[in-house]
């Protein structure tokens, strides 16, 4: 789950060194990690489907490959486009992360403890966010953002090897229950619910995750390893965050009472961040951040573990495409409209009120998905 993200949480804390090199706008910066998520959605749900059918192994390939060859050509690119190209061929390894680590949990884990295990390997995601938080900047120092690059290539490629070794060649046939399914039937509305709570919430996140280095050093004058040192945070409380959250479904919580949590949480974080730039007051800034990892970071683990209640064991990895195609296409628009908003308006203040209204459509969404849940259970009670 870790190593599709790592480009873009690498190229979030070295932002103002890309811009300066390059010579681009804060749009255009924005762009790159719109084209990588726009990737990702586009090859989201083919690419669920497949990993229903071939191997973890071959899956692992696609995630850790895929990954090292998108780092490799963001360490040779001379340009823009170049990068452009780079940050698009890292957009397939990420689409197929979820439902690939959903369907060997799916495979492996006992049902009663697999919201754990799902907060356990969704935790990848914010563990990613530390490591190049802290890795990318200190690097960058040193070789050059491009050769910063080249060593998260080399640490991907040693991954795919301890990784190979690790999973087994062919997991254990899972018996189906219930009526047979075709791949074409269709999903029960929840899963687009939890598709739609994915995309709103996807877009604050990755808003948040990809300006948040640089939010800090233009607003409050942090430097380039405190600001990646912010973004840091929000990485390590998000892997407590979604190991906390995965454990709260596993022991019986309603997902939908847990997304509404979530979601009046993400509301409260951006306030934090919009007030730290209003007053330039650091305790906010940290505040925010650590509000941020707490709530809107934990949002993943919460919707898949909704959606693999909702289908069998045979179609996880489908149904996890389905909530990954929503919460690409957010990650997909949340930068770029950042990105134009502080172009056009020449501060972040507009850009942390667009979050927060996405957030808040997040709640209306619970608010839908709590009673159509209700109304099930009251059927199923009868």
């Amino acid at each position: 789950m870790g190593a599709g993200p790592v480009m873009n949480y690498g190229i979030s804390a070295t932002s103002t060194l890309i811009i300066g090199d390059l010579g681009i706008s804060e749009a255009q910066f924005g762009l790159l990690a719109t084209v990588c998520f726009l990737s990702a959605a586009l090859s989201s749900v083919s690419l669920g489907r497949l990993s229903d059918r071939i191997s973890g192994r071959a899956q692992l390939i696609l995630i850790f490959g895929g990954t090292a060859l998108a780092l490799t050509l963001m360490a040779v690119s001379g340009s823009y486009l170049w990068l452009l190209i780079a940050v698009g061929l890292a957009g397939p390894a990420q689409a197929i992360s979820n439902p690939t680590t959903n369907r060997v949990i799916a495979h492996q884990v006992d049902p009663v403890r697999r919201p754990g295990w799902l907060g356990i390997k969704q935790s990848g995601v914010q563990a990613s966010q530390l490591f190049s938080s802290l890795f990318f900047p200190a690097a960058a120092l040193l070789v050059g953002w491009r050769g910063a690059a080249a060593g998260a290539a080399v640490v991907m490629a040693v991954l795919l090897m301890y990784s190979w070794n690790k999973l087994p060649a062919a997991p254990p046939a899972l018996p189906r229950t219930g009526a047979a399914s075709g791949p074409r039937d269709p999903f029960p509305p929840t899963v687009w619910l939890l598709a739609g709570f994915a995309l709103f919430s996807g877009a604050g996140m990755q808003a948040t995750n990809v300006y948040l280095p640089m939010f800090a050093q233009r607003e409050l004058d942090f430097s380039l390893l405190m600001a990646g040192a912010a973004a840091a945070v929000a990485g390590v409380v998000g892997v407590a965050a979604r190991v906390l959250w995965g454990r709260r479904i596993a022991g019986g919580t309603a997902v939908a009472s847990l997304l509404l949590i979530l979601a009046l949480g993400a509301i409260g974080g951006t306030a934090l961040l919009l007030a730290a730039g209003q007053t330039g007051m650091p305790v906010l800034l940290w505040t925010g951040v650590a509000l941020h990892g707490a709530t809107v970071l934990g949002v993943n683990v919460v919707v898949m573990a909704g959606a693999m209640r909702e289908v069998e064991p045979g179609r996880v990895g489908a149904a996890s495409g389905v909530v990954s195609l929503g919460m690409y296409i957010g990650f997909a628009s949340g930068p770029l409209a950042m990105g134009l908003l502080l172009q056009y308006s020449g501060g972040f203040l507009a850009g942390w009120l667009f979050v927060a209204a996405g957030y808040l459509l997040c709640v209306v969404l619970g608010l839908v998905l709590r009673s159509m849940t209700a109304r099930s259970s009251a059927v199923v009670e009868r």
